[in-house]
C-alpha cells in the first residue's frame, strides 16, 4: 500500500490494514481517515481495527464513511471538520482512494482552490476530478 500525496498535508492512499498503519505512523501521518463503510467488500478489515492501531501510535483517527457513488453534503461537512481539527498531515483511505480525494478536493473548493487546480492535482495522482470541479461550478451558479 502506497500513500498519494496530494499536498504537503494531505494525501490519500486505498484500503488500510492494521500493518499498513505502522508504516503509515512511521513514515509520519499525524491522523487517518477512514471513508469506507464498514462490511463494503469481503475480506475488508473492519474499523475498528484500523483505528485501534492508528490509536496505538497515538494517531488521531476519524471515520467518515462515504458509500460508493451516494457522497452527500453532511459527508462534505464532516470532511470539512475533520481537516479543520485534526493534525496534519492527514491520510484518508477508502477502497481506491477515490472518495477521499473527491471530498478533498470539494473541500478545498468550497474554500477557495480554483477547481482547474482540483483536476489537475487529482490527474497527477491517477484521479478524474473533473465532477468534483462541475459540482464546484455549479454551487456558483446557484
Amino acid at each position: 500500500m502506497t500513500a498519494k500525496q496530494v499536498t504537503d498535508e494531505f494525501s490519500v492512499a486505498e484500503q488500510l490494514t492494521a500493518d499498513d498503519v505502522d508504516v503509515m505512523a512511521a513514515a509520519g501521518y499525524k491522523t487517518i481517515i477512514c471513508n469506507r463503510p464498514d462490511g463494503e467488500a469481503v475480506g475488508q478489515p473492519p474499523v475498528y481495527q484500523i483505528q485501534g492501531a492508528a490509536e496505538d501510535h497515538g494517531l488521531t483517527f476519524r471515520h467518515i464513511p462515504v458509500v460508493s457513488g451516494q457522497l452527500s453534503l453532511q459527508d462534505i461537512a464532516d470532511f470539512t471538520e475533520a481537516l479543520d481539527e485534526c493534525p496534519a498531515p492527514v491520510l484518508a483511505f477508502c477502497r481506491s482512494g477515490t472518495r477521499s480525494i473527491q471530498l478533498w478536493g470539494l473541500v478545498k473548493g468550497l474554500k477557495g482552490m480554483p477547481p482547474e487546480e482540483i483536476v489537475e492535482r487529482g490527474a497527477a495522482l491517477g484521479y478524474d476530478l473533473r465532477g468534483v470541479a462541475g459540482w464546484l461550478a455549479q454551487q456558483k451558479q446557484e
